[in-house]
C-alpha cells in the first residue's frame, strides 16, 4: 500500500505545512530548511500519521511546531533521549530529531553521542549556526576561537567541537554534512538520511542573520563555492575548483591538493563511503592549521555501515526471553513483595 496517500490522493510538500505562523528572523536559514524536509517528506513513503519530529530547546527547536505530523517539543538537550524512548516503543514511527549546536552538542552533548552509538533508527538533523540564536548570540561549542560575542566579548578561549569528528568517535552509523543555502543538496542529503537504517546524524550549516550573519557565505557564494566546497560522491574521485581543476590525493594518510592537469585522474582519493579510515580524514579537513596548504570544505555523506539499530536488537532479546520464560505480568510484579517502606 501507498503509504502517502490518503484518500487516493497524494500528499504534496504543501501537506506539510502547518497552520502556525512561522517565527524565525527574516533571513534565518531554518527557512530553507524548513521547506527542503517539506517538500521530501511526500517522498519517503510514510504516512502523516506515522512521521514524528522531536526537538529541544533553540531556535531550529520550534520545526516541529511547522510541520504538519505528529510532534514533540521536549526539554533542552533531551530530544535525543525522548526520540529513543519513542523508537524503542514504537519502532515503526518514522522519527526525526531536530536540534542545534547548543541544543545538541553543549547540554545534549553528552545524550548526542549516547544515541550515535546505540544506532536507534532516527533521523538527527543538527542545525549549526556556531552560535546561540534563542538567548540572544552567546558563544556556542562550534564557535570558533576568539569570536566575540555577548558571552566572550573579548573573544572566544574555548576549541569548538567538530560536529562529524565527534559523530565519528561515538561510531555512528550515517555522518553528512549539507547546506541551507544548497536546497537540491540538502534534498539529496535528507533522503539520503531516511533511507539509512540506523541513527543518520546530517549537519547542516544554517546561517543566522542576527547574530552570526556570513558565517558560511564562503561555501554559498559563487564568487568562491567551487574553490572552497568540496562535494563528495561514493565511488568517484575527490574534485573541486572552477571546472573541477583541482583533486585531493593521499600521500599515505596525508591529503594533498594537487592540480588535475598535472596528475592522472586515477592518482585521486576516490571516496569510499564505508572506509573509516578515511572518513575520520576527510572530517578534518579544516581543523589542521599546521598544514600550509588550504583544504576546500567537504560536503556530503561522509561514511554509512550497516549495524543491527538498537530497537531491533532489544525485540529480538525480549522475544527470546519471553519464549524462554513466558510472557511478564506487570500485575503481579505492582503487587508482589518486592516493595520498600520509606520512614
Amino acid at each position: 500500500m501507498d503509504t502517502t496517500t490518503i484518500n487516493s490522493e497524494k500528499l504534496l510538500p504543501k501537506d506539510f505545512v502547518s497552520d502556525q505562523e512561522v517565527r524565525w528572523c527574516p533571513g534565518c536559514g531554518d527557512y530553507s530548511i524548513l521547506k527542503q524536509v517539506q517538500t521530501v517528506m511526500p517522498e519517503i513513503g510514510v504516512a502523516r500519521e506515522n512521521i514524528v519530529f522531536i526537538a529541544g530547546i533553540g531556535c531550529s527547536s520550534r520545526f516541529p511546531y511547522y510541520m504538519d505530523t505528529f510532534g514533540l517539543h521536549s526539554i533542552h538537550g533531551r530530544a535525543t533521549a525522548v526520540a529513543s524512548g519513542l523508537k524503542a516503543s514504537r519502532p515503526e514511527l518514522s522519527v526525526w530529531l531536530v536540534t542545534g549546536d547548543g541544543d545538541g552538542l553543549s547540554i545534549g552533548g553528552n545524550h548526542m553521542i549516547h544515541i550515535l552509538r546505540r544506532n536507534f533508527n532516527v533521523n538527527i538533523l543538527l542545525f549549526n549556526n556556531e552560535i546561540y540564536g534563542l538567548t540572544k548570540g552567546q558563544y556556542s561549542p562550534t564557535s570558533h576561537v576568539g569570536t566575540v560575542t555577548k558571552s566572550t566579548p573579548i573573544g572566544s578561549l574555548d576549541h569548538p567541537f567538530n560536529p562529524l569528528a565527534l559523530a565519528m568517535g561515538a561510531d555512528a552509523t550515517f555522518i553528512a554534512r549539507s547546506m541551507d543555502r544548497d536546497t537540491i543538496h540538502l534534498k539529496e542529503m535528507l533522503r539520503r538520511s531516511h533511507g539509512h537504517q540506523g541513527t543518520s546524524f546530517l549537519e547542516i550549516y544554517q546561517n543566522c542573520s542576527v547574530f552570526n550573519d556570513g558565517a558560511f557565505e564562503i561555501f554559498t557564494e559563487k564568487s568562491s563555492k567551487k574553490l572552497e566546497t568540496l562535494f563528495v560522491e561514493n565511488g568517484k574521485p575527490l574534485l573541486f575548483g572552477e571546472n573541477s581543476s583541482k583533486g585531493i590525493k593521499l600521500d599515505g594518510f596525508k591529503p594533498v591538493v594537487v592540480d588535475v592537469v598535472d596528475s592522472s585522474i586515477n592518482d585521486l582519493w576516490i571516496h569510499d563511503e564505508t572506509d573509516r579510515v578515511k572518513a575520520g580524514i576527510l572530517s578534518r579537513f579544516f581543523d589542521d592549521h599546521s598544514n600550509a596548504v588550504h583544504f576546500p570544505r567537504p560536503f556530503g555523506v561522509f561514511y554509512t555501515e550497516n549495524r543491527t539499530c538498537y530497537e531491533d536488537a532489544m525485540t529480538a532479546q525480549v522475544e527470546q526471553y519471553t519464549a524462554r520464560k513466558g510472557a511478564g505480568d506487570l500485575d503481579k510484579l505492582l503487587r508482589g513483595n518486592e516493595t520498600w517502606v520509606i520512614e
